[in-house]
């Protein structure tokens, strides 16, 4: 059974190197140190052999095996324990319940001297020694029926017994790791530090049900049998920081080489993970009864032969849970494996497997996951373009990673036709690419995503097409432009070819678009847009050549070319107004749209503008007057539009216009505000009164004409409109009634004197009424304003005066030992300025201003007492 391939079993030693001829010979321990394996067997020898690894002609490990010695040792009893001592050249050995020391070359007895270790049921070496003598090995002893273990050290020439530690039970199995005594009583598990006398407890065990175990897996770290066939780990303060795995319950051996735990039961070795506490492989041996790691090297024996477990290379472990699609398990490995591989090539190793795992998940439609690994991973996201056929820009000298990362040909190979994957697969992309574009990650290759990007869009239909376009973009044109015309993406391509530079190119196919040649329904307003477009285009050859074509089109919308463009008469590069103007002469409609945009927009104040315009809508006043079928809201709209033109401009010639005017009985108010223009406002009145018999007009026209003038200059106007109303010499006479309401109206505006002067005898007090009220109140307020003014002069004047005195204050002293504060020459003579304070300088000091200091002349001299 396999999940992973973890290790391969290797034979190290045959049964004919242990044995030879003899039948009745069982291994009963190994010790492996180095290149170095020794071996002990029931009939009290000790082999000595050695390995030499080599590699096969297919590539797997192999090793040789040399026997250098074997001795025995005298005892008839089988040998229990062996460890090596590896600092003293020394081998410690369980034989006969004794503890000898034999030298590791000749494997001849060292003669020691100290405690003699006798009664020994079991015994280890402390891994962590804390004596921190190099030369000496430490180790824990259980006696026999003794409750209690004793700590030992090793030296070339002795044995020295350090402490004696009680325990509650006979301990059967133990190990040792700095202070820390993992020990298997006779009914459970107990940690024992026994440098502080702490104890802990860990979970019942009964040893005479079954073999207890009791590994050192690291630092302050133990591996234990747990009841119902667990493998449990346990801490140095009896904690388990990692989940058990479940082995069978007949496990008589096991150790741990990272990331797995390796376990011997009867008839098989099986391998579970540390990391998801999963079985990974099983292997099949018989008569196993020996299994033990040497510095990551896993020995594994049976009674006759020698085998060691060979982990194969975690980066093929790797790759055959990627191979199987187990993303999970290979990333959970790669992580597990970093703290056997060197910095630099694990990072190199963790990329990789990233985005391995990244196009698994990719394959298998789990996008966002997928998505993250290729980011973790830092893919080139070319190798993800290039799954996509023609994506890739023929510019580009990208070639696939090898070993390759995956195992897909193309997206066809991914996808087998079905079009509702591969919908789904470039909808991936172009949210990839959108991720990566946004980022740093593009850097170096930004054609390539660009061009991939764009051929998507134009591709799925999508609305980012023409964002990607108008903004910063590195799209190969080349590539591109045939792929926009193949998806029918005519203003798309358009912009491409604004983007590059060719501005003829794309206004050509704009043209071709709102001509109907070409179809495409992307911009419904394209016309307007390209109006808009030539309105901000630099190149004037351009704008010319366009500008027939879009007036043709539409006068209306076609003169924004001009009207929304920047004009001056010196910039380089902008229109001139007078050229604009001539060539629209054949465009009428958007000749008359750009006057008013320059006369009464942009206020041009050239008075060929404003006459032009004038008389463009004067023609257009009097030719609807002459067309039968012009209706009154028409010819109204026009004559507004010149009269107020007429009115606010004072720029166009206006005796011109009043040429053009003058024959139309229809026109008296334009004549009359012509007339105004000129300053001939009785002929204006005369016609606005007599003509036009408008009295309300009329006073309007004395608001307008006088509104840029002063009060005498208005005054005098009305008084000329009361004087046309009261001239009895004209057809009809007198107009009292409309003299009455101008009087009531703007009592405010006439001279009330002059008015009585020159009102009919016979007019009552009671019609002039409000007239009389009103000019009564304007004289009063007149004269109360005049007087308020009066007085707060005189407040003014008044404060002032005591501001002064107030400087001015008391006497200032002068005398010819006093110095000027400025210069510091003294005075010569009493007239004298005063700083603020009284200090006294020259006149002629302050004036100068020769210091930076606030000086405040007080304009007064005074003469010294």
């Amino acid at each position: 059974i396999m999940s992973v391939k973890a290790f391969e079993l290797v034979p190290a030693v045959e049964r004919e190197q242990v044995m030879g001829e003899k039948v009745r010979i069982n291994i009963e321990c190994i010790e492996c140190c180095g290149k170095h394996l020794y071996l002990g067997t029931n009939d009290c020898f000790i082999h000595h052999f050695l390995l030499e690894e080599h590699t096969t002609a297919k590539g797997k490990l192999a090793y040789n095996v040399q026997k250098l010695l074997h001795k025995y040792l005298g005892l008839k009893k089988p040998v229990a324990e062996l460890k090596a001592a590896s600092a003293l050249e020394r081998l410690i050995v369980l034989c006969d319940s004794n503890i000898t020391v034999v030298d590791m070359v000749t494997l001849e007895p060292v003669p020691t001297g100290g405690t003699k270790l006798k009664g020994v049921t079991a015994f280890c070496i402390n891994e962590n020694p804390v004596t921190g003598d190099a030369f000496c090995v430490e180790m824990a002893v259980v006696l026999a029926r003794r409750r209690a273990v004793q700590i030992c050290t090793v030296h070339e020439d002795r044995v020295q017994m350090l402490k004696e530690v009680t325990t509650p039970e006979q301990p059967c199995a133990l190990s040792l790791d700095g202070y820390n005594i993992c020990l298997a009583l006779s009914t459970q598990y107990m940690i024992l530090n026994y440098s502080t006398g702490a104890s802990q407890d860990l979970f019942p065990y009964d040893c005479e049900e079954r073999k207890p175990i009791v590994k050192r897996i690291g630092r302050e770290e133990f591996l234990l049998a747990g009841p119902g066939g667990l493998g449990m780990f346990a801490n140095a303060e009896g904690i388990s920081q990692r989940a058990p795995v479940s082995w069978s319950e007949s496990v008589i051996a096991a150790t741990v080489c990272f990331p797995y735990v390796v376990a011997l039961d009867e008839g098989f070795v099986t391998v579970h993970s540390m990391l998801d506490q999963q079985l990974k492989q099983t292997l099949s041996f018989r008569d196993g009864h020996l299994l033990q790691d040497f510095e990551g090297k896993v020995v594994l024996a049976s009674s006759k032969a020698v085998y060691i477990l060979v982990p194969l290379p975690l980066e093929r472990q790797i790759q055959d849970l990627l191979e199987g699609h187990r993303v999970e398990e290979a990333l959970t490995l790669t992580e597990a494996a970093q703290r056997n591989i060197p910095k630099e090539k694990y990072q190199i190793l963790h990329k990789r497997i990233l985005q391995q795992a990244g196009f698994i998940q990719f394959g298998q439609l789990q996008f966002l996951e997928a998505k993250e690994h290729f980011r973790k991973g830092q893919l080139d996201v070319r190798e993800l373009i290039s799954l996509y056929p023609l994506l890739l820009p023929a510019s580009s000298s990208f070639t696939r990673c090898h070993p390759p990362l995956h195992e897909f040909a193309d997206l066809n190979h991914l996808t087998q036709g079905d079009q509702e994957k591969v919908q789904r697969f470039k909808h991936f992309l172009i949210s990839y690419l959108h991720e990566v574009r946004s980022s740093d990650s593009a850097n170096g290759f930004r054609e390539d995503v660009d061009t991939a990007l764009l051929k998507l869009y134009a591709e799925t239909g999508h609305e980012s097409l023409l964002d990607l376009l108008a903004s910063d973009n590195a799209c190969v044109l080349a590539d591109s432009a045939p792929w926009l015309e193949k998806h029918h993406k005519y203003f798309a391509l358009g912009l491409l070819y604004h983007y590059n530079g060719q501005d003829s190119a794309a206004l050509q196919m704009w043209v071709k678009i709102v001509n109907g040649d070409l179809q495409d329904s992307t911009r419904p307003d394209l016309f307007e847009y390209v109006v808009d477009f030539l309105s901000f285009c630099s190149n004037l050859d351009l704008v010319w050549r366009h500008a027939d074509w879009a007036l043709q089109k539409d006068q209306k919308v076609g003169v924004q070319i001009f009207t929304k463009r920047f004009t001056s008469e010196e910039k380089t590069g902008q229109l001139n107004p007078d050229d604009v103007i001539t060539y629209l002469q054949k465009h009428s409609q958007a000749l008359l749209l750009y006057l008013e945009h320059l006369v009464l927009e942009k206020r041009l104040q050239k008075e060929k503008c404003h006459t032009h315009l004038a008389v463009l809508y004067a023609d257009r006043v009097l030719g609807l007057i002459s067309r039968p079928s012009a209706t009154d809201d028409q010819l109204s709209a026009a004559r507004q539009k010149l009269q107020q033109l007429l009115k606010e401009s004072n720029l166009y010639r206006v005796q011109l216009l009043l040429g053009k005017v003058q024959d139309s009985e229809l026109l008296l108010l334009e004549r009359a505000t012509l007339h105004g223009k000129l300053e001939e406002h009785d002929k204006a009145l005369h016609i606005l009164v007599h003509q036009l018999k408008d009295s309300a007009a009329a006073e309007e026209y004395c608001s307008w004409a006088s509104a840029s003038h002063d009060q005498f200059y208005r005054q005098n106007l009305f008084h000329q409109l009361l004087s046309v109303y009261l001239d009895p010499d004209v057809p009809g006479g007198v107009q009292t009634v409309a003299a009455v309401d101008l009087l009531n109206r703007n009592a405010d505006v006439f001279d009330a004197v002059h008015v009585l002067k020159i009102l009919p005898e016979e007019w009552s007090l009671p019609l002039l009424r409000p007239f009389l009220c009103g000019a009564l109140r304007a004289s009063v307020h007149a004269r109360c304003t005049s007087q308020v003014a009066v007085g707060l002069a005189r407040a003014q004047n008044l404060q002032l005066q005591h501001d002064r005195l107030k400087y001015r204050g008391g006497p200032i002293l002068v005398s010819e030992k006093k110095g000027c504060q400025l210069c510091h020459n003294t005075f010569s003579e009493p007239d004298c300025a005063c700083l603020p304070g009284g200090t006294p300088v020259h006149i002629h000091c302050v004036a100068k201003k020769t210091l930076n200091l606030p000086v405040e002349a007080l304009g007064a001299t005074r003469t010294c007492k």
